[in-house]
């Protein structure tokens, strides 16, 4: 595939907005599934290997179940408590229903993708295509071969294996292709299973499968109740669960490439762990209970501290290896952006994410959640500070190297919340070190109008400067405190939505979408200063920046009303988390 050749389904299964897309995943991988049935993204065996299915970013392979019938439009919803998605088509005659799944827990070895098509309104037929093409595009099927009913085929390093289409007929354009009838009333499966090793002799039944997946989720998610939105607020749970691999490492994102702006240049690849996001995602289940992802992250968090110290990356696989480095595919990309998969942030240094680490391991001591390792693992993360708090580094927006307000303000707020879980002597150290610390940033980030500004010579206000007094590193009522809030909302606010911050002279909308981590920040400083109503419309207006399966992205186009970025964006589900959670009571102390 060379950059701007469209693969041959593309015409049949055309690409969408983003807020079209539902996902399905196990913790392992995800696959994105589009509003005509087509599996437009997942890579396989683990987040960072190379797409199977690819089409989402100008790649090729295509798994589709769609109504035979048209025209028809589009809807769906997902199952309580899970990433099972049932799209629902209503044609001119009926209503068709397709449940979908990765079985969960995903097996780190095996892909299984599980499609169950529900006749619920008359004789059902669905069209089914299976074009699988490993290596983003690069390996067709090989070896197809049909014995009792099932086929099995290789494509490229992988092995494969689906039931349930033994009538399928092989295409000229390669793959297979059936139609499948199915009576009223009745359901029929399809399972597709893809490993790097060969399969099991004998194939999984659908029905153990389908019950296994539905009993995992209901153990692995737990009821969420007493926030000021609690069906959104387990769904984020739900999310980020299905972002997070066995061994605790919680990607970024489920996809890569995906444009924050049009032909701007700004495209990434998020499949992978960010320490920062995994923080952001313990300290939200922790505000809601002692639930199983804070212990994940903070086991994934303190083996990487204690691994790497003051060395301590950015990001990792979700397995805890090293980032690849960024590279391009040389395929069209999704329209307004670049294909590229590794990440230029394995070259980088953010002091923040040690402070934020700080912050989780204080959470989890709140809950009574640490062991001897994680109590070495922070003592290994404040040494660091010390030794690199005067570094300059690349910040929460991955900027050119200073020495970022924020990720100083980040160390204070992380040291004073562990100090107080601490034995007193050593307790009464970190509280003096986060004493220091506030006084050099004070010392040249501190505005002439008494605000936080960005870094030395930079006097910009940042929406990021609203995360530490929310963690305490100053007190809600301090002057410096209501100063920042005061000028994010006059210079970065616009119509409920919160910009990073000003990059240039250009109205805010037109250098880059609203960020949704933002706006949910706001929401907790204003519910910080006793601004309950503010802090609610706030919340409101930025959980409703979603489509249909619920699902945010980094960005928002207010002008458009639009999802910008990768799909789903992990912490922007930790901060509706934890919102939710907090706006259901009085800040504390007040």
């Amino acid at each position: 595939m060379t950059n701007g050749t469209l693969p041959p389904d593309t015409a049949r299964f055309p690409l969408h907005v983003l807020r079209e897309y539902a996902l399905i995943a196990d913790g392992e991988r995800g696959a994105l599934i589009g509003p005509r049935g087509d599996i437009a993204w997942l890579c396989a065996p683990r987040w960072d290997a190379e797409a199977v299915f690819s089409t989402l970013i100008g790649g090729d392979g295509a798994y589709a179940v769609t109504p035979a019938q048209e025209p028809f439009v589009w809807g769906g919803s997902y199952e309580d408590g899970s990433l099972i998605w049932r799209n629902r088509w209503v044609t001119t005659s009926q209503v068709v229903e397709c449940r979908d799944a990765l079985a969960f827990p995903g097996d780190p070895a095996v892909t299984r993708i599980l499609r169950r098509v529900h006749a619920v309104d008359g004789e059902t037929q669905v069209r089914v295509i299976l074009d699988p093409r490993a290596g983003f595009g690069r390996s067709k099927l090989s070896r197809l071969r049909r014995r009792d009913g099932l086929w099995t085929a290789r494509c490229g390093p992988l092995h494969l294996r689906w039931t349930g289409a033994p009538d399928a007929a092989e295409r000229a354009e390669g793959g297979l292709e059936t139609v499948v009838t199915v009576a009223h009333g009745r359901c029929h499966d399809l399972v597709l299973e893809l490993s790097e090793q060969p399969l099991p002799h004998e194939p999984p039944d659908p029905d153990a499968l389908w019950a296994a997946t539905a009993e995992a989720w209901r153990r692995e998610v737990p009821v969420i109740s007493g926030t000021i939105a609690d069906r959104d607020a387990r769904h984020a749970y739900t999310v980020m669960r299905g972002l997070t691999a066995g061994g605790g490492g919680m990607v970024a994102g489920a996809t890569t490439s995906l444009p924050e702006r049009a032909e701007q240049g700004r495209n990434y690849d998020y499949r992978y762990a960010w320490i920062r996001d995994q923080c952001y995602a313990g300290q939200a289940v922790a505000a809601v209970g002692p639930h199983p992802l804070l212990d994940n992250a903070v086991a994934f968090v303190a083996e990487r501290v204690l691994a790497d110290g003051p060395g301590l990356k950015p990001a990792y696989t979700a397995a805890g290896g090293p980032v690849p480095d960024e590279r391009s595919l040389d395929l069209a990309g999704y329209p307004g952006g670049a294909d590229k998969v590794g990440n230029w942030v394995n070259g980088q240094f953010q002091l923040d994410a040690l402070g934020e680490a700080l912050s989780l391991f204080a959470a989890a001591a709140a809950h009574d959640r640490l062991d001897g390792e994680d109590w070495r693992a922070v003592e290994t993360a404040v040494a660091a500070i010390v030794e690199r708090g005067q570094d300059p580094d690349a910040g929460i927006w991955e900027l050119e190297d200073r020495r970022w307000a924020h990720s100083r303000l980040a160390c204070v707020a992380g040291l004073r919340a562990i100090s107080a879980h601490a034995p007193a002597t050593q307790g009464a150290q970190w509280s003096a070190l986060a004493d220091q610390v506030l006084a050099d940033t004070t010392k040249d980030c501190l505005h002439r109008t008494g605000r936080w500004q960005r870094a030395p010579g930079d006097e910009r206000v940042d929406a990021a400067l609203l995360i530490p007094a929310v963690r305490g590193a100053v007190p809600a009522e301090d002057p410096r405190t209501r100063a920042t809030l005061a000028a994010v909302l006059d210079e970065l606010g616009d119509d409920g939505f919160v910009y990073r911050f000003r990059q240039d002279e250009r109205p805010l909308e037109q250098a880059e979408g609203a960020f949704l981590l933002c706006g949910f920040m706001t929401s907790l400083a204003l519910h910080q200063q006793g601004r309950e109503v503010e802090a609610n419309r706030w919340f409101e207006r930025n959980r409703a920046a979603c489509g249909t399966p619920g699902l945010f992205a980094e960005e928002y186009d207010i002008t458009q009303r639009q999802l910008r970025g990768n799909l789903p964006q992990a912490f922007v589900h930790a901060l509706l988390l934890e919102t939710a959670q907090r706006l259901a009571a009085p800040w504390p102390g007040h």
